[in-house]
This record gives structure tokens, C-alpha cells and sequence, in this order.
């Protein structure tokens, strides 16, 4: 019987997206970044909604309900319809601002104008809720710095699925959470 994996949910948010008026780059680069930086077993699903609040907050609360971690791509901006980090905050019982505050503090480095990027991350059941920009450069360059604490939040969120980063990621020269050894 072959082993199973996490199940890792990518949640697409752009209007034009949706409608078929521009091609989603966000969820393949999110995508593309798990393979490039997870053990495998584990499995994905992906969804797509328009930045319309109650569709992300359903897409968020089901995907929540059947993977240990969501991410989410688009709608982090200041943009009247830009409403992701209200529907994060709206479905989770925990709010984990440390990561929104590393991944700015990382992107304004390189963008000024990151800071007007509104991600955040949060506990829904659970599962894991991180948003990150629609941006494909600045997904990886978001998830690089925060990509070490997901196992150890997925963990602590009670989640039974067990996330695994490929040996090369782990913290270095500190205690790893992730194998309870130092690297």
C-alpha cells in the first residue's frame, strides 16, 4: 500500500482570472515551489474563485476541512475588491500575523511598494491558512522565509497530516522542529 501524503490546498483569487480574461499564474507558481521544496508524498487541490468574499471564505472552509495547509494567491492588495485577508480573518479562530509581518519585511527588500501588500495567515480547524501575493516572483520570495515554520504550525493546529521539507530547507544550526534534530 503506498504511503499517503499531506494534502496541500491552492486557492486562486482574480476576478479576471476566473472569468477566463488572464491566465493564472499564481496557483502553477505556488505549485511549481512545492515541488521544488517538499518531500513527496502529498497531494494537492486546487480551486479558483472571484475576489468575492463569501466564494473565498466557502473555498477556504472547504479546502480547510480536507488539507493541513491552503494557500491562497491574489486579493492581498488595497484594491476595493482585494478581500483575502478579510476572508482569512473571517474563517479562522487563530490569527498568525508573523507571517504576513516576515513575508512584507522580506518583499518590501526588493519591491518598495510591497508595502501595501495586506497577507496574513491564520488557523481554520485544523488547517493551516497562508495568503500570498498573485505575483509568481513574489510567491517564492514570500514563502522563502516562512517555508521553515509551516510543518511546525501545521503540527500545532492539531493537524494529523504531516508536512515534510525536503532536507536542504530545514533551519540551520538551530533546533529543527520539524525532526527534533539540530542541522
Amino acid at each position: 500500500m503506498a504511503e499517503m501524503g499531506p494534502k496541500i490546498g491552492v486557492l486562486t483569487i482574480s476576478d479576471r482570472a476566473y472569468h477566463g480574461e488572464y491566465e493564472d499564474r499564481g496557483g502553477p507558481a505556488i505549485l511549481s515551489y512545492l515541488t521544488d521544496h517538499l518531500l513527496s508524498p502529498y497531494d494537492t487541490v486546487s480551486e479558483m474563485v472571484p475576489d468575492e468574499i463569501d466564494r473565498i471564505q466557502d473555498a477556504m472552509k472547504s479546502l480547510s476541512e480536507q488539507c493541513c495547509l491552503v494557500l491562497t494567491t491574489g486579493g492581498t492588495g488595497p484594491a476595493p475588491r482585494d478581500v483575502t485577508p478579510e476572508a482569512t480573518e473571517a474563517v479562522c479562530q487563530k490569527l498568525l500575523p508573523g507571517f504576513g509581518e516576515l513575508m512584507r519585511a522580506v518583499s518590501v527588500q526588493k519591491v518598495p511598494t510591497a508595502i501595501l501588500s495586506r497577507q496574513t495567515a491564520g488557523i481554520c480547524g485544523t488547517s493551516l491558512i497562508v495568503n500570498l501575493p498573485g505575483s509568481p516572483k513574489a510567491i517564492a520570495e514570500c514563502l522563502d522565509p516562512v517555508l521553515p515554520a509551516l510543518p511546525h504550525a501545521i503540527r500545532l493546529a492539531g493537524a494529523l497530516q504531516v508536512l515534510r521539507l525536503k532536507p536542504e530547507y530545514h533551519m540551520k544550526g538551530k533546533m529543527c522542529t520539524e525532526c527534533n534534530v539540530k542541522h
